[in-house]
């Protein structure tokens, strides 16, 4: 009988169970609540009390700081997939505070549980309790839609208000381009709202940029370059992007074709999570101080669009035929192309003739033709005629010399301001020298940091102040000598040059040759001429204008 109650009492033990290892999963959407220091630690806390409290057994941590849950493109959370996934099973449950922090998109969450789930992982809420019968399914994944509505709800009220911020003209705290800074406007509450600013010296930048574009650089003696030659000249010579890069050829056009450097600088152009590009309702337009005009910002698009190959071939631009590029049709406004016809005899005559016509029909314009010989010869006798004579080109351009006065004062402006920078700098340095001399400070990395970063600061502001004043006041006068020169050297290149030379300077001095059925149209830009006659260029380097700026005579034949 003892040896019996022997052996009940051994089979009464029970084994050790073992406890659940659990991974936490912590989350915020932003950066500024990443440093803010406040919900990842409140998270932690809560999450480990949860498991403290339900005896299970912290094994990994995963905190993922400024990453949003509306997708899974988040590098720590597919870190802890792939981990809770693997061959040895290291977890039997993620906790999270609450669904939202592991997902904001129903379908998304849905099948990364199930997922889990398959490879004996269950994820757990500690605010929001669920289990495995329907019902509490139904209710997480009810969760899960209410949580992906939410965050929509809330992105779109973001968006609102960000876009009402800038219609206000504020800033809504993106990187400023290059040429600007952000400064405070004003406080309302415990929000401070900012604006752009000029930066003096990176302006001075930017508009060297501009101007390597469309006439080159008279100190260096470079001539106009295109987006690469941009690009090497620039990185050759220690000039940086805003972040301190080296300049690409994309950056480099999306400086060339920002319009916050004529005062207009547009908002919601393109979604953040698509990247396509939004209806133009939708984009806001700010206003921010310029830092070009509107006719080199013009110029500047001309001459993109005409060395596009997309907009302009380049046979139109290499091509024997003088007026292709630049003839276009009075009706329809399409390009001139060659057209050849034989007459009875057998000759052959060639025409400029409405490209639309030619290619579509009589329905899609009633067209124009006109013999090229005889086009060729009306348009450079009326350029020669009406144009290129000093008494012509001092009255086409006299209206320039106020532009230019109120130029020259923006520049006398520019150079203020640049010099003013370059003693606040120099100030900076002779207090951080005082502080060692008199031994408030000790020298250490931080301080030489800071000495060498002024330095770099203060060269800079020295080399935008001596290149401002290079190509600083101009004058607003004309020349008569210059003048009557360029007058001569126009007419004997128009007589005498070959074709593809004199292609080369109709083009740059003329922005169209518009085509009618009793009258042609001679368009182009007083600031190319302007510019050509001050010698401001070589004339290789001249690039078409817009606007129709001068014209010939109304009393002319043509």
């Amino acid at each position: 009988m003892k040896r019996a109650t022997k052996q009940t009492a051994t089979a009464e033990v029970i084994p050790n169970v073992r406890p659940l290892r659990a991974a936490l999963y912590l989350r915020v959407s932003t950066g500024r609540q990443a440093e803010g220091e406040v919900s990842l630690p409140s998270q932690r806390d809560l999450t480990t009390r949860y498991c403290l409290g339900n005896g299970w057994q912290i094994v990994d941590e995963y905190v993922e700081p400024g990453a949003t849950a509306t997708d899974d493109r988040r590098p720590v959370f597919q870190a802890m997939l792939e981990r809770a996934c693997d061959a040895d099973r290291p977890y039997d449950v993620i906790v999270v505070h609450a669904f939202s922090r592991f997902f904001r998109d129903g379908v998304g969450m849905e099948l990364t549980v199930r997922k889990l789930r398959r490879h004996g992982v269950e994820v757990v809420s500690m605010t929001q309790p669920t289990g495995s019968d329907p019902s509490q399914e139904m209710m997480r994944q009810i969760i899960g839609i209410f949580d992906e509505y939410t965050s929509k709800e809330n992105g779109k009220n973001v968006t609102r208000a960000m876009k009402e911020n800038a219609r206000q003209g504020f800033w809504n705290g993106a990187s400023p381009p290059l040429g600007y800074t952000i400064v405070e406007a004003e406080k309302r509450g415990q929000k401070i709202k900012k604006r752009l600013a000029v930066d003096p010296v990176e302006a001075e930048t930017v508009r060297l940029i501009y101007r390597l574009c469309i006439e080159g650089d008279h100190l260096t003696n470079t001539p106009a370059l295109g987006l690469k030659q941009t690009v090497n000249w620039l990185n050759s010579r220690g000039y940086r992007t805003k972040r301190g890069g080296a300049f690409g050829i994309g950056p480099l056009h999306h400086i060339l074709t920002n319009t916050a450097y004529v005062g207009r600088w547009r908002y919601n152009i393109r979604s953040a999570k698509t990247r396509e590009k939004k209806p133009e309702a939708e984009i806001v337009e700010i206003a921010v101080p310029a830092i070009l005009d509107q006719s080199t910002f013009d110029r500047v698009q001309a001459k993109l669009a005409a060395n596009n190959p997309r907009v302009t071939a380049p046979r139109v631009v290499n091509g024997p035929i003088l007026l292709t590029g630049l003839a276009s049709c009075a009706h329809c406004g399409g390009g001139m192309t060659q057209r050849t016809g034989t007459s009875r005899s057998g000759r052959v005559y060639t025409y400029y003739a409405c490209a639309s016509r030619a290619q579509k029909g009589p329905t899609a314009c009633k067209g124009n033709s006109i013999r090229m010989a005889f086009l060729d010869d009306l348009v450079l006798r009326a350029i020669k005629e009406k144009l290129f004579t000093p008494e012509r080109l001092v009255e086409c351009l006299a209206g320039l010399v106020e532009k230019r006065q109120l130029r020259n004062a923006q520049i006398d402006q520019r150079l203020v301001s640049l010099q003013a920078r370059i003693v606040e700098v120099e100030d900076r340095l002779k207090r951080l020298y005082r502080s060692l001399e008199e031994g408030v400070v000790e020298i250490d990395d931080l301080l030489k940091d800071r000495i060498g970063c002024l330095k770099g600061e203060r060269e800079k502001a020295k080399a935008a102040f001596e290149r401002a004043q290079a190509h600083g006041t101009s004058s607003a006068s004309l020349d008569p000598e210059k003048v009557a020169k360029f007058a001569a050297l126009m007419n004997e290149l128009l007589d005498n040059g070959e074709t593809p030379a004199r292609k080369a300077y109709l083009r740059s001095l003329l922005s169209a040759i518009v085509v009618g059925e009793k009258t042609v149209r001679i368009i182009g830009s007083k600031d190319v001429l302007h510019a050509a006659i001050s010698g401001n260029r070589s004339p290789n380097a001249l690039v078409r204008g817009l606007g129709p700026e001068w014209r010939a005579r109304r009393d002319s034949n043509s």
